[in-house]
C-alpha cells in the first residue's frame, strides 16, 4: 500500500506517551496517517501531537476507564471521522515474585494489558468496521514463554494472543488483526516494576537492549501498509543476543 493510499486514514494508538507507542505514532504520522494519541499522561501527548502538527490529536484517556474510551471515540469521530487502525499498546509490565505482597500489581497488569485493550477494541470497533480497519495487538515474547517472576504478566500477553486468535477468525475479512510480540525494547517499562529487586534486575537488562521502540514502530507500519488483501496476523521479534 503506498504512502499516497495512507493520506487520511486515522490511526488510534493507546499508551501514545511514550516507548512503542509513541514511536509508532511518530512513525504512522511520517506516512501520511493522521493519528490519535491516548494516554493518561496528558502533558507528554499534548507534546507529542504538537511535535506531530497536522492530523495529530491529543486525547486524555486511560484504557482502564470505558467511559473515557467512549467519550475518546467520540471525538476520534468528530474530528477525525472515525479510526482506520486500532493499536493497543498501553500496558505495564509489574514482575516480581509470584506473592500476595504484589496483588496489586496483579490486578493492574490484568486491567491495563488485557482489559484495557479488549475494552478499546470493543469501543472503537463499529469505526474499524466501517470501510476495513486493522487492530494492532502489542503482545510479547512473553505471551509465548512465561519466566520465573513474569507469572500474571505472562498471564495478560498470553490472553492477548488467545483473544486475538479468536477475534482474527471473527472479524475477517472487514477487520485484520494482527500481533506484534516484542522481546526487550529500549522502553520505560522496567522503571514501572514495583518490587526492587527485580527492577534492578530488568533495568540492568533494558539499559544493553539493542531494540528500539522505533524499531517497532518500523515494523508495525510496514504491516499497516500491506494491501488489503495480505494480511501479516502474527510477528515475534528479539533482539539477536535475546535466547529466551
Amino acid at each position: 500500500m503506498s504512502q499516497d493510499k495512507q493520506q487520511g486514514r486515522v490511526a488510534v494508538i493507546t499508551g501514545a506517551s511514550s516507548g512503542i507507542g509513541a514511536a509508532t505514532a511518530r512513525s504512522l504520522h511520517a506516512a501520511g496517517y493522521r493519528v490519535a494519541l491516548l494516554a493518561r499522561r496528558t502533558d507528554r501527548i499534548k507534546a507529542l501531537a504538537d511535535e506531530l502538527g497536522e492530523g495529530a490529536l491529543a486525547v486524555s484517556a486511560d484504557v482502564t476507564d470505558r467511559d473515557a474510551l467512549v467519550a475518546a471515540a467520540e471525538r476520534v469521530a468528530q474530528e477525525f471521522g472515525g479510526a482506520d487502525v486500532l493499536v493497543n499498546n498501553a500496558g505495564t509490565m509489574l514482575l516480581g515474585p509470584f506473592s500476595a505482597e504484589q496483588r496489586d500489581d496483579y490486578r493492574r497488569m490484568i486491567e491495563v494489558n488485557l482489559l484495557g485493550a479488549i475494552t478499546a477494541t470493543e469501543v472503537f470497533l463499529d469505526q474499524l468496521k466501517d470501510g476495513g480497519g486493522d487492530i494492532v495487538n502489542i503482545s510479547s515474547v512473553a505471551g509465548r514463554v512465561a519466566n520465573v517472576g513474569s507469572g500474571v504478566y505472562a498471564a495478560t500477553k498470553f490472553g492477548i494472543n488467545g483473544w486475538s486468535e479468536s477475534l482474527r477468525k471473527e472479524l475477517l475479512p472487514d477487520v485484520r488483526v494482527t500481533v506484534i510480540e516484542p522481546g526487550v525494547v529500549a522502553t520505560e517499562l522496567p522503571t514501572h516494576i514495583t518490587h526492587e529487586a527485580t527492577r534492578q534486575g530488568a533495568q540492568q537488562l533494558y539499559d544493553v537492549a539493542e531494540v528500539t521502540a522505533e524499531d517497532v514502530a518500523e515494523v508495525i507500519t510496514f504491516t499497516l501498509q500491506r494491501p488489503r488483501h495480505l494480511v501479516i496476523n502474527e510477528i515475534l521479534l528479539r533482539p539477536a543476543g535475546q535466547v529466551q
